[in-house]
């Protein structure tokens, strides 16, 4: 009887050595999209000021996903190893719904990749208190002014518009280049938009090239996810059909 039990359950061995490839899979994905979600850069009040923080929404169910895709592989595995038809069927069917999470997580990231509108001035230049600071904090750090340079700062109503005049303040103090102890080298000079007492740099590739890099791992790497974890799904739904 032993021996019988034994012959019975090699057929499934190979195929529970392929599961944990699925198991490692979803640790992988949920650390990269964990990566995201930290928002190291601090640029989620951007996103959310320009309603297109969905991004971040396609990283936390990639987060979820990678948790279900390494459960599920032990749940294979051990459904494999007994042969047990039961456990079998739920991996095959909460598989299915993991895939059409992950893949709505893709599409979400790849077209939501693009979050810096024409328009995106608009709503960025400084209505909300988060963005205000965000934004100050970035024009300091990459030595840039405004989206697409100081003139932002004229051509679109914001928080520091409505409180400063043109010819008083044409763009923060912000975008005026500094000196060490954070004072402005000339400040006549920045104000009148004499080169090099000015940043004329806008900041949009500064803060465009993370986000979409971010939005390309999380759609791409889901994607290869979503192809590596296939093979052995397949596997494991013909063996469960053989037994």
């Amino acid at each position: 009887t032993h021996l019988m039990a034994g012959d019975q359950r090699e057929p499934g061995a190979p195929y529970a050595l392929q599961l944990p490839q699925a198991g490692l899979c979803g640790i992988a994905l949920t650390a990269e999209c964990i990566f995201f979600v930290s928002d190291q850069q601090t640029l989620y009040p951007l996103l959310e000021a320009t309603n297109n923080d969905d991004i971040y929404g396609a990283a936390w169910i990639g987060i979820f996903v990678g948790f279900a895709l390494f459960n599920l592989a032990v749940l294979g595995i051990v459904g494999v190893i007994k042969s047990n038809r039961a456990m079998l069927l739920a991996y095959i069917i909460l598989m299915l719904i993991t895939y059409a999470f992950e893949t709505a997580s893709c599409i979400t990231a790849a077209t939501h990749r693009d979050f810096v509108s024409i328009c995106f001035p608009m709503h960025i230049l400084a209505r909300d208190e988060g963005v205000t600071r965000t934004w100050d904090r970035l024009m300091l750090q990459h030595e840039c002014c405004g989206v697409n340079g100081p003139s932002d700062w004229q051509n679109y109503m914001s928080k520091f518009r409505s409180i400063n005049s043109d010819s008083e303040f044409p763009w923060p103090r912000q975008c005026c280049v500094m000196d060490i102890q954070g004072i402005p080298f000339n400040l006549d000079g920045c104000k009148l938009g004499v080169s090099g007492y000015y940043k004329d740099k806008g900041c949009y590739e500064l803060i465009a090239g993370p986000m979409d890099r971010h939005a390309w791992g999380v759609a791409w790497f889901g994607f290869a996810i979503l192809c590596w974890t296939y093979a052995p799904y397949i596997q494991t739904y013909f063996y469960s059909l053989a037994n």
